[in-house]
Order: C-alpha cells, then sequence, then structure tokens
C-alpha cells in the first residue's frame, strides 16, 4: 500500500512516500519558500538501496503548485517511483492541533473538515497551513483516503489534575482552554523506540524533544501523563525564538507600563526570544561557536537551557514516582552533546550519571549514553515522525 506523507507549513512542505508495511521511504523531499520569488524543490529517491538527491530552484506560487511538482517527481519516467497519482492509496496529513475534539487518526470528510476549521483559532500559524494541504492534496491524489494524525493526540492521556488550569471552570467548560501538549507524534515515537531497545514494557520515561520548538513528556508505559507546552507552543522549556514559561505579570508590565500591544507582545515571545534574545542566534551551532569564541551571554543561554530542562526532569520524575529512562530527541537533542552533558550533570540524586565518553559519539542509531552503573538509562533517540504518522495511518486502515 502506498502511502504518502505530508507536512505542510505556511510556507513549506516536508513528504514522504512509503510502500507499506515497509518502513523505509521510497522517496522524500521538501519544497521550500513557497509564495516567494524562487523557490526550492529537494527530493530523495531511494531505488534498490542507492540513494539519490535532485535540487532545484522554481517559483512556487503556492501550496498547489508545490505538490504538483512533487508529483510530477513521483511519477517521472527516470525517477519516479509510482506510475501515477491514483497509486497512492492514502494520505497522511500532520496537524499540530486537534483540540478536544481530534483525539485518534481520523479519515477527512466534509464534516471533519468544518471540524479542523474550528482549530484554526487554537493554532493560527500552524492548523490552517496543514488544511490547505490537505485541500490540495484532495485535488491531486483524488483515489487516496485523506488521514489527519494530531501532535496533540497523544496527550489525550493526561489527567485532569496536569491539563486543567488554575482560573474558573467556566473558562474550560465554554471555550476549552487547557494544557494540550504537542509534539506528540514525536513523544510517541521515541518512547516506543526505547522500549524497544530495552526489551522492557511498562517505563516511566521522560522524553525530551530538542529542536527549535522544545519540549518535554513524562510518559508512564506508553501513556502521557504530564507535557511542557500547554495551550499553545510557547510555554515549558526554552527555545530557538521562544521564551518558554515566564512570569504573566511581565506581559501585564510591558502592555500596561511600557505601552506594548498585544501582537507586540506575541512577537516578542514568540519570535525575538529564546535562544534568539539572550545571544542573537536561534541555531545551537552558532551559539556553540560563540560559546568557543569566549561568549559570555551564550554560555549564560546554554546554562538557562540546561537548567530548565533539568527543573521538568525533577518535576517529572515526582510525577511518574519513579524514572526507568529519559531520552534526548530531535535536531537539538539527537546532535548536541553539550545540551546533554549540562543537563545530566549533577544529577546524581535522580540515578542520571552521563558517560562523557559515550555522549560525545556521533550515530544515526537508538543507544545509551550513561555509565553502567547509572540507575537510570540516559538515550539519545532519533526522532522519525513521518514513520509514525505512516504507521498510524496503515493501522487505521487495516
Amino acid at each position: 500500500m502506498n502511502i504518502f506523507v505530508i507536512n505542510s507549513g505556511s510556507s513549506s512542505i516536508k513528504y514522504q512516500l512509503f510502500k507499506m508495511p515497509s518502513t523505509k521511504p521510497v522517496c522524500s523531499g521538501l519544497v521550500e519558500r513557497i509564495g516567494l520569488e524562487e523557490g526550492i524543490i529537494t527530493h530523495k529517491t531511494f531505488i534498490h538501496g542507492e540513494e539519490k538527491t535532485f535540487k532545484y530552484n522554481l517559483e512556487v506560487h503556492d501550496h498547489e503548485v508545490g505538490l504538483k511538482e512533487v508529483n510530477d517527481l513521483l511519477i517521472d519516467k527516470k525517477i519516479g517511483v509510482i506510475e501515477n497519482a491514483d497509486e497512492i492509496k492514502a494520505v497522511g496529513h500532520r496537524i499540530v492541533h486537534g483540540g478536544e475534539a481530534f483525539t485518534e487518526p481520523t479519515i477527512i470528510t466534509p464534516k471533519v473538515k468544518e471540524k479542523l476549521k474550528q482549530t484554526f483559532q487554537l493554532a493560527p500559524l500552524h492548523n490552517p497551513a496543514g488544511y490547505r494541504g490537505i485541500e490540495v492534496a484532495e485535488k491531486i491524489f483524488k483515489a487516496a483516503t485523506q488521514i489527519a494524525v494530531f501532535d496533540t493526540a497523544f496527550h489525550k492521556t493526561m489527567p485532569p489534575e496536569a491539563y486543567r488550569f488554575a482560573i474558573p471552570n467556566s473558562y474550560y467548560k465554554d471555550y476549552n482552554i487547557r494544557t494540550y501538549g504537542f509534539h506528540g507524534t514525536s513523544h510517541k515515537y521515541v518512547s516506543h523506540q526505547a522500549e524497544i531497545f530495552l526489551n522492557k514494557k511498562g517505563l516511566k520515561l521522560i522524553s525530551i524533544h530538542l529542536g527549535n520548538g522544545c519540549s518535554t513528556a513524562a510518559i508512564n508505559d506508553g501513556k502521557s501523563i504530564d507535557t511542557s507546552m500547554g495551550f499553545g507552543p510557547l510555554s515549558g522549556l526554552i527555545m530557538g525564538t521562544r521564551s518558554g514559561d515566564i512570569d504573566a505579570t511581565v506581559i501585564f508590565y510591558l502592555v500596561n507600563q511600557l505601552g506594548y500591544d498585544i501582537d507586540q507582545v506575541s512577537t516578542l515571545l514568540n519570535k525575538r526570544s529564546g535562544m534568539l534574545g539572550l545571544t542573537g542566534f536561534s541555531d545551537m551551532r552558532d551559539i556553540t561557536k560563540a560559546i568557543n569564541e569566549g561568549n559570555a551571554n551564550a554560555k549564560l543561554a546554554y546554562d538557562m537551557y540546561a537548567y530548565r530542562i533539568k527543573k521538568f526532569i525533577g518535576a517529572y520524575a515526582a510525577a511518574l514516582n519513579g524514572l526507568d529512562a529519559i531520552i534526548f530527541t530531535a535536531g537539538v537533542g539527537e546532535n548536541d552533546a553539550l545540551v546533554r552533558e549540562l543537563v545530566c550533570t549533577n544529577m546524581e540524586y535522580l540515578g542520571l550519571q552521563i558517560d562523557k565518553d559515550k555522549n560525545k559519539i556521533r550515530s544515526g542509531e537508538t543507544r545509551e549514553i550513561n555509565k553502567l552503573e547509572s540507575k537510570v538509562k540516559i538515550l539519545v533517540v532519533p526522532t522519525n515522525e513521518e514513520l509514525e504518522i505512516v504507521n498510524q495511518c496503515f493501522e487505521l486502515l487495516n
């Protein structure tokens, strides 16, 4: 069964095609700079174990133009992997926010689309883009079943004491204001991979997803019981450009004393804060370089970044009443040895002892980076959200 996975952003489309039940993609790619003067298309094929990459520039007016170009690559006589678009039996769409309405992978119908529109206010930067991807895919892959997979769905198992806010009950009942959590597709995938790697079920895990956006999740026996992102993706850990947790009084001060309007506050906290605000860089590689050059702000930013993660580890170890392993994943989590070392240093009380030599080894495989005597495992697990999405789609259809 050919299942095509689409992750549609405001100006980009990420994609992978799987011939299920094989879990290795036959092609993948990225359409960037949609709507700008010159777009970029990167397309990779995996044929007979050989990877070939094609990259070129093209004016991509909108998502429909971009996805049509991708379809042309899929059916190209020389590099194509299918003969026509009707060979795609299902298209899996990553949708960031499902609200309270969507807690499972869902086949998209006209009624579902109307409900999806109601989630736009919950994720105004992400859900409209995901919806646009659905509408375009319906035009191109007409024979395919369209399926939405929601980032918030994994966190549906959180208990009320974890997801409710201490504000009047009416705000939850009337407006569904609560913690939803994000990066659920990643947290679900890596926690399952940890179970496989450790050959054990019923684990108490803390999954730490560190990319440009960052979140952590407390997972007990495969179920999320708490997570750091909340109603939206701003809260919790320090991120590339987002502040993470901040005293709400700061917002009142910005508005009432400094004259900010609410859009300016949103821009400040979402786009100009985090590591960018602290150092002038949002890419951790640039910040590491600055540390090596003696930049004190960069060093402080790294310490703050790691300290915030440590606090969540302590809180979630308490919520779980124990801890079997912590997981580092996503771009920073998988590749930044300094972050992992800072987080796991001076954590012996919780049973964490990092092996600095193991930590420095780069690998694309799941691995342990703890000392043999460490009571809690420290794992690096490469995430694969597209594979998790295709697995959920395949399971739904079978």
